[in-house]
């Protein structure tokens, strides 16, 4: 929508999935609401592209974690959008990477001990997740590694009490259409105003006064379902300003780093099969994890997260292609270099909106999330997966948070 800002009764910053679950609601319940979004597009960190081949690419969420109790899945079928219920193989590394049975053992009981190790520190003091590890294990790397796709971050800098309290229920889906084009279309029909970034909150009276290129908008209430790396970053001015918990909070909570990057894979391939996980190696951090022929298209989807995605992010887009068919043709040999076309690729740290791929919490400050979500005077509300309890880093973690903002809202205003 392009027409002048306008007053509303609550005003939600912030388009992606916690946004846009807060306005449906709110909505629904027969409140005046507006979102504003800084992008020139709806859906956060849920973005679809359609590339050159006609094939769409997730360049943000993929998967829809815990699909059996994930709400996406249900809207995803009420808009009309297609469900691929293809296992992601992410437990077939060892596999793909002909290792035997006993090695393939010993890593599930590495694994296993490690998790064990996370329930079992939740009650003493928080830690970093690293020091669970057994020194000198083998495998250590490789869960050093999963941890920089999972939380986006190395172990060194992961609260242990917050690695062990997410959920997951393990049954993993994906939409065919792209997990960004359903956001998207969730909220094709909201009121929204595109290109509308808040530079300056003022929420010192009655009312909440947010200050954009377009105007001062002015609401009863604000939901703020952005990062907390947006507010760490100080690109929102606060009158006012945020308690020091709550600053102390958007820092402890920042956003790693995962990027996502496109092939398009020509020619006949029948050693690389269908929806085939792999990863380039499992004895190294710098090293891809890759999604083959997803959905069955000509495709690959390198996954890069932790520090070795940042510095490929800052490499560019061509250094990123040539590490990517380097690894690639390391595993299916020389030839599979010139079949593979860079189609599109994500920098979610260079997304002054973002900043990042999804929250995880620094040692220490695991008890952060909830101080995150905490209201403010009745006028400020917080959304976003970074204030979800258990399911923070994903896009129904975020649905959800949005859902509760906005009955905190209308809860505060009906007392008032």
């Amino acid at each position: 929508m392009s027409d002048a800002l306008v007053d509303a009764e609550i005003v939600v910053i912030g388009a992606g999935a916690a946004g846009l679950a807060a306005a449906h609601h709110l909505r629904a319940e027969g409140r005046s609401v507006l979102i504003l979004e800084a992008r020139d597009r709806i859906g956060g960190r849920a973005h679809t592209l359609m590339t050159a081949p006609g094939f769409p690419v997730d360049l943000g969420c993929g998967w829809l974690h815990s699909a059996d109790l994930n709400p996406w899945v249900g809207i995803a079928r009420t808009l009309g959008f297609t469900i691929d219920e293809t296992p992601p193989g992410w437990g077939e590394r060892l596999v793909r990477a002909g290792f035997s049975m006993a090695d393939q053992e010993n890593w599930l009981r590495t694994r296993d001990d490690f998790y064990e190790r996370l329930e079992e520190a939740a009650d003493g003091p928080d830690r970093p997740a690293i020091t669970l590890l057994e020194p000198g294990n083998r495998w250590n790397t490789l869960l050093n590694m999963i941890s920089t796709r999972a939380n986006g971050v190395e172990l060194d800098r992961l609260s242990a009490h917050d690695y062990q309290r997410y959920e997951d229920t393990e049954l993993n889906w994906r939409v065919t259409e792209g997990y960004g084009a359903l956001v998207a279309r969730f909220g094709a029909d909201l009121p929204v105003r595109l290109d509308a970034p808040v530079s300056a909150i003022d929420w010192s009276g009655g009312r909440v006064a947010l200050e954009t290129p377009r105007g001062t908008v002015r609401a009863r209430a604000a939901i703020l379902a952005m990062p907390p790396t947006v507010i760490a970053a100080g690109a929102i001015a606060f009158t006012p300003a945020l308690p020091v918990r709550k600053q102390e909070a958007a820092h402890g909570l920042p956003l790693g780093i995962d990027n996502k990057f496109y092939f398009h894979l020509a020619g006949d391939w029948p050693e690389i099969g269908k929806n085939w996980h792999i990863s380039g190696a499992i004895d190294r951090m710098g090293t891809g994890s890759y999604q083959l022929k997803p959905h069955g298209r000509p495709v690959i989807e390198m996954y890069l997260g932790g520090d070795h995605a940042l510095e490929l992010e800052r490499a560019g887009f061509t250094a990123t292609a040539a590490f990517g068919r380097d690894e690639l043709a390391r595993l299916y040999g020389s030839r599979i270099r010139s079949c593979l076309t860079p189609l599109a690729g994500s920098a979610w740290t260079t997304d002054p909106y973002a900043r990042g791929s999804y929250s995880y919490a620094k040692p220490g400050h695991a008890d952060d999330r909830a101080i995150w979500a905490a209201p403010l005077a009745e006028r400020l509300f917080f959304a976003g997966e970074a204030t979800s309890p258990n399911f923070f880093s994903t896009t129904h973690g975020a649905y959800l948070s949005g859902l509760r903002a906005a009955k905190e809202a209308i809860a505060a205003l009906e007392s008032r």
